[in-house]
């Protein structure tokens, strides 16, 4: 191995910056020729007795396994490129310095299967922990840990033990530097870096690695082996097997720890051990956690609010005067009300929709207003006391000063090889690849399209449910009044809570179907665009993501919030849609209930759905391919080969659940003051969803590569803008789907009776019809014997000048919703601000430890190059002195000599 090839490589090839290829260059003059010999040695014969089928080791029992790739050889193919693309790729792995080792498919359980193990060296580690700024501890902290909270022993039960809370103690952290390795606390090379560290600077390498030149073009990377089917996978392995410690000598197995004290059920009320699933799993899937489980906390306070606000519904729902007066026979069963549909819908009375009146004040009450109010201060308060765990985690997780993941910066491998221009760049004055905005233009155009075809499929299909609830009331409606089998269930199935059922469940259906092939289009289209980094990929994907499933999970609850009932007309005079369905109309107690009911099926459907689809898919796949691998059942199922059976997390895995995390968000902020169980719904799933993704992660996926990240990146803007548009929806939905804002001002301006100021309400807010006035078309077919009907609204009575012109109150009702919505939204945003300037971002004590850390640091470092720098000196003047002895004694010896 020379040199100049590696230096050539690491230029030409990887790309990478002159520092990196002088660190490079270092390493490998390190590397000893018995090394380099060993490298490119014969593999030895497999010991099948000898080998541990949980050992995570090289045949010698001494070199860790960091990475494994594994394929199968294709023997139809003579001359098979992927063959050499392999041969080649291997030879530049081995002189970065890599050491690897190959199980021949003999010794696969499946007999087909070879698998490359990669192990990196010392030499190799410390070369790219420099390159990637990995902090390692240099001195153990004297920062006192923070006291605990007041009352926190209440709180044992649901705390871990210390060893697994914190398994190790705090360090001060400096970026490692191999001319520095006497500083930092290395007690065993061995252990010295995380397994999480060391997959990541292997995959590091792996990603960069070239192999070879096709179409005039230079390849490289592993993911572009992955996807020509080189490789067949590639992943770190897990520590050992989830269910038991790993016996000797393998290390300390972190994934049976996890298992045991995250991963299981039984521990739904622990707090999770996030400093293990940082070492195990990286930064990027720990920050996850976090934020998860700090959403979680802070959903328990709005969940208790929220069923506080329920209860007094229960409570108060005997009390209802609007209630009461629809049920009473006297009244409500008095009251005629309009036809629901043209034709065959019947003339119907008031009091058959008693029971959903009653539902309707569950939800539909005085305390709507204050939850309102009280969960846009709540969201405030989320996200503000977010920022400040966030920083804490930062400096707990040594990342005050990290700017952002060198892979995510880095030029994606597709990019590279698209690219026909260079240019130099501003910052590095290097030449990089370059793509011209018009070579990209078609696709953004594309993509634009594709995006926007696929929000309008949504609005369509939110159309066609609406269709079918039109066309299906009156079928419900003959149908449930002809039949007698209906009489007992027709006081609480009326016709139109089963059309609401029915049209949400097919609403949530279409949905799921939506959901699924959008996915599929949107990660092509975007790899189309061809992004230039890891991040301007992801952020592509999260944007055209988000904003379709915000029109697919959120519109049908926008129609019937805002929409549906707004725009019917009133008898003899109604709208309708295309010119041929009658618009829907809102329940007489208002389209809230209908909202909620909405809600509810597509928040909890989609919630059962997703935990169920987590839980069983990959469990269904790994049996599958562990019972179509295992055919020969005398072989030895190794480590990797376990780990090779199971379902891949995918780089994208991450961006899923966190899609799932924010759209559950929408539903608990977006309409929550049309149904205050929202938090407490979205509280039971988070606690199961918590289990499920540790146990799938543990037990069911592959390990995934370590990867860092600070924060939860762009999904922290979009929660940003969610909590502000949540202040509008709730005031809009308080002011024009509930019926607080009408009661209201009966009760203040048209109330007759002061001791009894609702009495009248429900009457009071039905307008009166002339039955001679309905149109031939739009009539009922039978012939009453009552001349007037009611339907909700503020007109006119047929006897009136202005008949069935809105009347006086109607206006006394739209001035009070909008005053309602400017100084709800005006409140709410003045103590928003105010929250956000009161609450500091990073804490207090965490703003002193950092400045303490930095302090201790550099007081650190510059002990160590001083002393250096007089051990230098004391040597050099020792040699000074030594060659003044031995030049004088040359001069003695000639003098003696003349």
């Amino acid at each position: 191995m020379g040199d100049p090839d590696v230096l050539e490589m690491v230029q030409e090839e990887e790309r990478i910056s002159n520092r990196e290829a002088e660190y490079i260059f270092g390493m490998n003059e390190s590397l000893s020729s018995r090394e380099t010999s060993f490298l490119i040695s014969e593999e030895p014969a497999f010991k099948k007795d000898e080998q541990s089928k949980d050992s995570i080791f090289f045949r010698d029992g001494i070199r860790q396994i960091d990475f494994v790739l594994s394929y199968v050889d294709d023997l139809k193919k003579e001359a098979d490129p992927k063959a050499e693309r392999r041969k080649e790729f291997e030879q530049n792995l081995r002189k970065t310095g890599l050491e690897l080792e190959i199980e021949d498919k003999r010794n696969s359980e499946d007999g087909k299967t070879y698998f490359v193990k990669i192990h990196a060296p010392w030499e190799v580690l410390v070369t790219y922990a420099e390159v990637l700024g990995i902090k390692m501890p240099i001195k153990e902290s004297d920062i006192p840990l923070p006291e605990n909270i007041p009352f926190s022993c209440m709180l044992e039960p649901l705390k871990l033990p210390k060893n697994v809370k914190h398994p190790h103690p705090e360090y001060f952290t400096a970026q490692f530097t191999r001319h520095r390795q006497e500083l930092f606390l290395i007690e065993d090379k061995s252990s010295f870096f995380p397994s999480s560290s060391r997959n990541r600077i292997v995959y590091y390498i792996l990603s960069r690695c070239p192999f070879g030149v096709e179409d005039g073009k230079k390849k490289f990377g592993i993911e572009r082996l992955l996807t020509s089917n080189t490789y067949s996978s590639a992943y770190p392995l897990h520590d050992g097997q989830y269910w038991k410690p790993s016996e000797p000598p393998n290390p300390v197995n972190g994934r049976y720890t996890l298992c045991q004290n995250w991963a299981r059920f039984s521990y739904f009320y622990k707090e999770q051990p996030l400093d293990l699933i940082r070492d195990y799993y990286g930064e990027k899937i720990g920050m996850y956690f976090v934020f998860l489980g700090f959403y979680t906390e802070m959903l328990s306070f709005a969940a208790v609010v929220g069923l506080a606000c329920f209860i007094y519904g229960l409570l108060s729902m005997d009390n209802n005067s609007s209630s009461t007066e629809i049920c009473d026979p006297k009244i409500g069963g008095q009251i005629i009300m309009c036809p629901l549909c043209d034709l065959v819908c019947d003339y119907w009375r008031l009091n058959t929709t008693c029971l959903a009146s009653k539902i309707s004040h569950l939800f539909d009450n005085e305390s709507t207003v204050f939850f309102a109010i009280f969960m846009g201060i709540w969201v405030t308060l989320f996200l503000e006391f977010w920022k400040q765990r966030q920083a804490r985690m930062e400096y707990e997780w040594d990342l005050v000063d990290f700017e952002e993941e060198q892979q995510q910066l880095q030029l994606r491998p597709e990019f590279e090889a698209m690219c026909k221009h260079r240019k130099i760049n501003a910052v590095t004055k290097e030449m990089e690849p370059y793509m011209p905005l018009y070579s990209r233009l078609p696709w953004y155009f594309l993509s634009g399209a594709t995006v926007t075809l696929w929000m309008a499929l949504v609005i369509a299909c939110m159309v066609a449910v609406i269709v079918y609830r039109l066309s299906v009331f009156a079928t419900f409606a003959s149908f449930m009044e002809s039949e007698a089998s209906f009489k007992h269930v027709k006081s609480f199935l009326t016709p139109q809570i089963t059309t609401s059922l029915s049209g949400s469940c097919l609403n949530f259906i279409v949905i799921l179907i939506l959901n699924f092939f959008y996915e599929k289009i949107s990660a092509w289209i975007t790899k189309m665009e061809i992004p230039r980094t890891y991040q301007e990929y992801e952020s592509s994907l999260t944007l055209k993501m988000f904003l379709f499933q915000f029109v697919n999970f959120y519109s049908s609850c926008f129609y019937v919030a805002f929409f549906k009932g707004k725009f019917v007309g009133y008898p003899g005079k109604y709208t309708y849609l295309f010119n041929v369905w009658r618009s829907e109309e809102c329940d007489p107690g208002g389209c809230l209930i209908e909202l909620t009911t909405q809600l509810t099926i597509i928040m909890t459907g989609k919630q059962i759905f997703g935990n169920i689809k987590e839980a069983i898919y990959p469990m269904v796949l790994n049996w599958w391919r562990r019972r179509k691998a295992r055919t020969n059942s005398e072989k030895l199922y190794s480590r990797w080969e376990q780990d090779h059976d199971l379902e891949t997390f995918g780089s994208l895995g991450l961006f899923y659940e966190y899609l799932e995390t924010v759209i559950q968000f929408g539903f608990v902020t977006l309409f929550v003051a049309s149904f205050p169980l929202a938090p407490l719904l979205a509280l039971l799933n988070n606690i199961i969803e918590i289990r499920v993704d540790a146990w799938k992660l543990t037990t069911q996926y592959r390990r995934p590569v370590a990867a860092k990240a600070h924060s939860i990146g762009v999904w922290q803007d979009i929660l940003y803008g969610m909590a502000v548009l949540s202040v509008a929806t709730n005031a809009f939905i308080v002011a024009f789907t509930s019926d607080i804002i009408p009661r209201l001002v009966y009760y203040y301006a048209y109330s007759k009776d002061a001791t009894a100021p609702m009495k009248g309400y429900v009457n009071d807010s039905l307008s009166t019809f002339l039955i001679a006035d309905f149109p031939n078309h739009t009539a009922p077919w039978e012939k009453r014997d009552f001349t007037t009907c009611r339907y909700r609204d503020y007109r006119y009575p047929p006897d009136h000048d202005q008949k069935y012109f809105h009347n006086m109150q109607y206006w006394h009702v739209l001035a009070a919703k909008m005053t309602f919505i400017i100084v709800m939204e005006h409140v709410v945003f003045l103590v928003k601000f105010l929250l956000a300037w009161m609450i500091p971002d990073v804490p207090k004590d965490v703003l002193e430890r950092i400045k303490r850390e930095k302090l201790m640091t550099i007081k650190i470092l510059h002990d160590f190059e001083l002393n250096k720098l007089k051990e230098n000196l004391r040597a050099n003047s020792s040699e000074l002195a030594k060659e003044v002895l031995i030049q004088e004694n040359k001069t003695q010896l000639a003098k003696s000599t003349v």
